[in-house]
């Protein structure tokens, strides 16, 4: 950064701001060989944002700063007088500013700092810190972790986040075991609220361990699951993460993971979040994501950006997802980056092992809004080798159009009429029925700011009811290959 300004320059989106005063670098890998570069980093900070102006003086950004550099600091990181000074002035703040308007994963943020400050400085300001966040993560940790494990928001990157913040937690607990007495029945139970959490997040990865795309997700904001593995290993909670073939519904939570052999499929029979927080929802639901091996086939599109903007509500959109979009309307009203109106519930939801393959079917009332007052029911039936997806629409309606976006690593030939790619040794082969299909260009947004061009099939349909089948070579079982 040139000059003091440009901690706030305003040609920044909020997002890069924030993240220029969240000093996640401190605990980055090899964080120790850049030491004197951070320590130095933060004494600039200090003199440069002065209280309490400015983006890095929010509430949420405040909170990980803060969290951030006593995690440095007890790493053997010596922090200036000054920045101790200034710590302590951004905690004193930060009681004032607690975000419990906004509650969800910056409440809970904002308790996690004043722990980490309780624990940390001496005194009796400090310990009614430490009495405060602990009073707030004793409903949190209750209301925020489903039982299932999976957090409330139902969104695979938050909840690797919540999985990091618990983990934390339970590591200051057992760092600091004399200052927690008042709360050893909250403490105690962090290891199994860890051990469930790490179960879902296992259930809601591929097969090349990162996470699966639903409401706002994209991989590179949290840390990659198998690092929040090895942690809570560290720590202890050592419940196996290794998924098997066969059914993982996650009732809570809402989501489905199908799992026979080669073949994953993680479906959304979820709400699109809690009723008064869907802020990182997405007009996602019955959509669907599917790996075969190691590699990802049908995905939804992701996450690039936060904000307003057209790319923005795109993303968020039924459009942008695995699912079926009826009279080019969201299944749930998403609107200004982070609102959502009328919403999806599901409903229907069953789970039955046939000769066929494993069936799943829901139904959601997200379209009951519209004239016609529509429901879209879906089923899917699965077997290693092959997925059917059956999609029927019950009511009025003009159009619906059912997209199944494809991994940027699928090789196709767009047009009408086209139906067979390929994906490294795999040869894919699709049909329709019941509507018209074609191979259109689209996008796909892993990471934040990042745009990857990619394929997706269209299914045009007036009937009522419309499929759509996908085959693929299973291995031969004695030698290996696909056949």
């Amino acid at each position: 950064m040139s000059d003091a300004a440009a901690w706030n320059a305003p040609q920044l989106e909020k997002l890069h701001l924030y993240n220029l005063h969240y000093f996640d670098d401190l605990n980055a890998s090899s964080a120790i060989e850049r030491s004197d570069w951070h320590r130095a980093l933060i004494d600039r900070w200090v003199a440069e944002n002065p209280p309490v102006g400015g983006a890095g003086w929010e509430p949420y950004p405040l909170s990980l700063r803060v969290v951030n550099w006593i995690k440095w600091s007890l790493s053997k990181n010596a922090l200036s007088h000054s920045a101790i000074h200034s710590l302590a002035i951004q905690v004193r703040y930060l009681t004032t500013r607690l975000e419990r308007h906004l509650l969800g994963n910056h409440l809970f943020a904002n308790a996690k700092a004043l722990v980490f400050a309780g624990c940390y400085f001496e005194g009796d300001e400090a310990a009614e810190w430490l009495r405060c966040g602990m009073r707030i993560l004793e409903g949190e940790i209750s209301e925020q972790i489903l039982a299932d494990g999976g957090h409330f928001e139902r969104s695979t990157m938050y909840h690797a986040l919540a999985l990091e913040d618990m983990l934390d937690l339970l590591n200051l607990s057992r760092m600091f075991p004399d200052v927690f007495h008042e709360w050893r029945e909250l403490v105690d139970r962090l290891p199994a609220v860890v051990e469930q959490m790490k179960k879902w997040l296992a259930a809601m990865c591929h097969p090349d361990g990162e996470i699966s795309f639903f409401n706002d997700a994209a991989i590179g904001i949290a840390p990659p699951p198998e690092e929040l593995f090895l942690y809570s290993n560290r720590l202890g909670c050592t419940c196996e993460t290794a998924t098997v073939d066969g059914v993982t519904w996650l009732k809570e939570s809402g989501y489905i993971r199908v799992q026979d052999g080669d073949t994953v499929a993680i479906l959304d029979v979820a709400p699109v979040g809690p009723d008064y927080l869907p802020g990182h929802a997405h007009a996602d639901t019955l959509s669907f994501e599917l790996s075969v091996g190691k590699r990802r086939v049908i995905v939804n599109s992701g996450t690039s950006r936060y904000g307003l903007g057209p790319q923005r509500e795109h993303q968020r959109s039924t459009a942008a997802h695995s699912t079926v979009a009826i009279n080019g309307e969201n299944s749930s009203e998403v609107w200004a980056g982070f609102r959502v109106a009328r919403r999806a519930y599901p409903f229907d939801v069953t789970v039955e092992e046939t000769d066929e393959g494993i069936c799943v079917s829901g139904s959601h009332d997200g379209y009951r809004r519209l004239p016609g007052r529509p429901v879209h029911r879906r089923q899917w039936t699965i077997r290693d080798g092959f997925i059917e997806v059956s999609d029927r629409i019950e009511g009025d309606f003009s159009e619906a159009v059912a997209r199944y976006f494809l991994h940027p690593d699928v090789q196709v030939e767009r047009g009408v009429g086209k139906s067979s790619a390929r994906l490294g040794d795999i040869g894919l082969a699709w049909k329709a029925e019941g509507a018209l299909m074609q191979v259109v260009e689209s996008e796909y947004f892993p990471e934040f700011g990042i745009v990857c061009p990619s394929s997706c099939i269209e299914l045009k349909a007036s009937n009522s009811q419309f499929g759509f089948h996908l085959d693929w070579g299973v291995r031969c079982p004695e030698t290996g290959l696909r056949q």
